[in-house]
């Protein structure tokens, strides 16, 4: 099993939740924590618990995102104009890699990070190959003509465990996606419920 696979299966079974939605994650076999101490009964989380869970699982979500980075998003969400939570979803979602994985053009978040930052990707025609490169609404985001009959890309373009979100005008054909506007929380196709707002608490403490 490679070290990606591992770590992605480990947030799924340290949260306790299948956080994807992949049918492959250990967690609907087993909803408990790893290792030995996994099924012990757990007494109710304080609030520093619930907010560190929900920061957890909001960063786990998108990958290999640092704490150095995720709190510099935290720290733009909080000096845009309205809801700080929702601002930080906006953020995240306009990260390139995020908007690959969402435009179905890869399977998950972590090959995601990996297309771009090879090289496969064009934004608006111009190569950029930096996973939290923030996209614009407008912008045209596109798999390099030489990269688009991977497996990988193909094969993404048939997964049935999730759609692509309307904030995209995905074409599969081209393999292009257009994003169009910056999603809400509402917008967006978690598999698990999301708590931004609770993120932002737990950083402002």
């Amino acid at each position: 099993m490679s070290k990606r696979h591992e770590a992605k299966y480990k947030i799924d079974r340290r949260l306790g939740q299948n956080i994807w939605g992949r049918p492959k994650s250990p967690v609907n076999r087993r909803e408990y924590g790893p290792g030995q101490h996994g099924q012990r009964r757990k007494g109710k989380p304080s609030d520093f618990g619930t907010q560190l869970r929900a920061k957890q699982k909001l960063k786990g979500y998108y990958g290999s995102i640092s704490e150095k980075q995720f709190r510099r998003y935290y720290a733009e969400a909080i000096r845009l104009k309205g809801d700080s939570g929702e601002n930080l979803i906006g953020l995240l979602e306009r990260r390139l890699d995020a908007v690959i994985y969402r435009a179905k053009f890869v399977p998950t978040v972590f090959a995601a990070r990996q297309f771009v930052n090879h090289g496969h990707v064009t934004v608006n025609g111009k190569r950029v190959n930096i996973a939290s490169y923030q996209v614009k609404p407008g912008d045209v985001i596109a798999v390099k003509e030489s990269s688009r009959q991977l497996a990988l890309v193909i094969e993404s373009a048939q997964l049935a465990e999730r759609d692509v979100p309307d904030y995209l005008d995905t074409d599969h054909t081209k393999s292009t996606a257009v994003f169009t506007r910056t999603p809400t929380l509402t917008d967006v196709p978690y598999a698990v419920q999301m708590e931004p707002n609770l993120v932002i608490e737990f950083y402002s403490r």
